[in-house]
């Protein structure tokens, strides 16, 4: 029993001295890599570093190509499409929009012309009735007039034939209370006659 106690506490600095080989190597390692300075500046470590970024540029450039890019150009031509079809639908929107305005202006235009060729066509049938019914009236007074002289002459007739009348009888009254005898008739009636028309008419 003591002579396992003995040879176990004599392996015991072997045994601490095999535990702490992997902390002192660890601590030669840092002190070898704070001697060599920053790893990224560490010249034999540049080919692995530049190999490393060869690779993962390619992977990148590759995944990038692959799905990045795509999904970009996706884009884009969705951009650009919805683009187009905005300046298309603007350019028919305009041209509908022009149509429609020549069609105002034409309606415009017509209904102007349709308007001032019933305002000529009424002012021509006022007008047509107008001279009608002038022309009418004027018939109607020429032939008032004329019906009014007639009737002025027949009335101015039958005066004087009135008055030749008057004056036979006035002439055979005076004739007779002055000389006391009767006139002769036909001689009275030819002097009355010859001093009526004797006097303007």
């Amino acid at each position: 029993m003591m002579r396992r106690v003995i040879t176990g506490a004599r392996a015991f600095p072997a045994l601490a001295a095999a535990a702490m080989l992997p902390a002192i190597a660890t601590a030669a390692e840092h002190a070898e890599k704070a001697e060599k300075g920053m790893p990224q500046l560490h010249v034999p470590d540049f080919a692995p570093q530049v190999f490393w970024l060869a690779v993962w540029f390619v992977v990148l450039y590759v995944v990038m190509s692959k799905i990045g890019l795509p999904r970009i150009a996706v884009a884009i031509d969705a951009r650009r499409q919805r683009r187009e079809e905005d300046l298309a639908r603007a350019a028919r929107l305009k041209l509908e929009a022009d149509e429609a305005s020549a069609a105002f202006e034409r309606t415009m235009s017509q209904a102007r012309a349709e308007a001032q060729a019933v305002l000529k066509e009424t002012s021509d049938r006022l007008a047509a009735d107008a001279a009608e019914r002038q022309r009418a009236l004027a018939a109607e007074l020429a032939d008032r007039i004329a019906a009014a002289e007639r009737q002025i002459a027949a009335t101015k007739e039958q005066a004087l034939s009135e008055v030749r009348g008057i004056a036979i009888d006035v002439g055979r009254s005076v004739v007779e209370k002055l000389t006391g005898s009767a006139p002769d008739a036909a001689g009275l009636a030819a002097a009355v006659d010859s001093r009526l028309a004797g006097q303007p008419r």
